[in-house]
């Protein structure tokens, strides 16, 4: 008897500790998520006050006119006018300060304004005043508003979480730890049961006729643990499926790379029996006009370059598919390459080659693999020659973001149906099949240059654009 209340007592106060656990970490959950929520209610009244300036702006009024006429909505409110190169037009507390107002680009609510169209910052000291601040700003047509209220007692009371529901939890709690002391008081037949469910699982016999714990508390969580011990079987059960799938998909991992061989036989003898063709012709033909031989020794010479880019593109796709680890990486110049390549179109005969804008000026450097990074810019540059039938390229750095470049690469062609859109980066897609012939693709340029921006970090995607052309947006990570 001595023995059971001893173990009955330790195992209610291991259910009071372990309560006590649950009950601080849900307060503390609570805490927080009601303290963010009023964070962000003081930030969507902040975000409402911008828009409205941001408004005020766009039909004439100055800043300094509208913050004085709207300056009581928010005691102590403090507004600053941005724009979006970090210079400061209006600060409603620039009056007596000494000195310019220094840029504000690298404030971090101004930067996620920037990015996101509106951020917040809780607390942050200001820089100029040396107080705290609650910092909440919108950028809208170039423009960014932040609105400030000082991290003052009467900002803190406002943020600060009721603690009703603190009560309410702890009244609960100690409701829980009544009742788990009557549970514990049942522990007889509940352990006789739970030994008798132990030799059970330690023999492996079935526990189906296994009979129903006591209706109580503990008896509640025993059932649970034969529901729980029956779900790990069907988990296992389930295990051996997932593994039986996991075959499945290796088997039709071997099917799609059979698919792709017998894609790249295909490829190959187009241009190896063009070859033979020609060839045979001349030697069975000792006498053939002069003219005549010359032609089909160029068109041989054709179909043999054609075979050798071929082949170099699947050996690239190869060398990313297989053996990307083993890929170099070093400093790489993008805006000398985008150069080079303006360079080579430039020397083109007239009737083949198109004007190419650019707006990258300053050097772009990246950690990358210098031919993967060339066949992207190169792979899209010959596409459109090919196949645009514009008369303009445009290579745009769309922006800079943390470690990553976003590049625009159009044209002002006959853009792409947009039935083939989803598949123009499928391996040996061609959109029309006879006239990639006829310019000697292979069908795998843009397959390359999908794999080659993914290699580097980055994503791509292609649309038509609005005024003609079409248009592929992809980004390169700097590392």
């Amino acid at each position: 008897m001595k023995s059971k209340t001893t173990y009955q007592r330790r195992l209610f106060l291991l259910l009071v500790l372990f309560s006590l656990s649950l009950v601080f970490c849900f307060l503390l959950f609570q805490y927080q998520r009601e303290k963010k929520f009023k964070e962000e209610q003081l930030n969507s009244s902040l975000q409402l006050f911008n828009v409205q300036m941001l408004d005020a702006l766009q039909y004439g009024i100055d800043a300094k006119s509208y913050f004085e006429n709207h300056r009581d909505m928010f005691v102590d409110l403090r507004v600053t006018l941005i724009s979006t190169d970090g210079y400061v037009h209006f600060d409603s507390q620039e009056k007596g300060r000494l000195g310019p107002i220094p840029n504000h680009l690298q404030r971090e609510e101004v930067v996620g304004a920037i990015r996101n169209g509106k951020a917040y910052t809780v607390r942050r000291e200001s820089k100029i005043d040396g107080r705290d601040y609650f910092y909440s700003a919108t950028c809208e047509n170039n423009m960014v508003v932040r609105s400030a209220l000082p991290y003052n007692m009467t900002l803190l009371h406002v943020l600060q979480a009721d603690s009703d529901f603190v009560w309410f939890v702890l009244v609960i709690s100690i409701l829980l730890f009544l009742s788990g002391y009557v549970v514990t008081r049942h522990l007889g037949d509940n352990i006789s049961s739970l030994r008798e469910f132990a030799e059970l699982l330690n023999s492996g016999k079935s526990i189906n006729n296994f009979p129903p714990f006591p209706k109580d508390e503990l008896g509640d969580i025993s059932n649970h643990l034969v529901s729980l011990y029956k779900k790990m079987q069907e988990a296992m059960a389930d295990s051996e499926m997932e593994h039986e799938f996991a075959l499945h998909e290796e088997s039709e991992k071997i099917r799609i790379k059979k698919q792709l061989t017998n894609n790249i036989n295909h490829e190959l003898k187009t241009p190896v029996s063009a070859i033979r063709g020609y060839l045979e012709t001349i030697l069975s033909n000792p006498d053939m006009d002069p003219d005549l031989k010359r032609s089909f020794l160029e068109k041989s010479f054709s179909q043999t370059e054609r075979l050798c880019s071929l082949l170099s593109d699947i050996s690239t796709l190869t060398r990313m598919d297989e053996a990307s680890m083993m890929i170099s990486k070093e400093p790489v110049r993008l805006d000398l390459l985008i150069f080079e390549i303006m360079n080579e179109v430039k020397l083109l005969p007239e009737d083949d080659r198109m004007r190419i804008s650019t707006n990258v000026s300053e050097p772009l450097e990246i950690m990358g693999n210098p031919s993967l990074l060339n066949s992207i810019f190169r792979n899209l540059t010959d596409n459109a020659l090919a196949y645009s039938g514009g008369r303009d390229i445009f290579i745009t750095l769309e922006q800079e973001i943390d470690d990553f470049y976003c590049f625009s690469f159009a044209d002002n062609g006959i853009g792409v149906d947009e039935r083939h859109l989803d598949h123009i980066f499928e391996r040996f897609y061609r959109i029309d099949k006879g006239r990639s012939r006829k310019l000697g693709g292979t069908g795998l340029g843009l397959s390359i240059v999908k794999n080659a921006v993914s290699f580097h970090g980055g994503v791509i995607y292609a649309s038509n654009r609005e005024m003609g052309g079409l248009e592929f947006i992809f980004s390169l990570s700097k590392k």
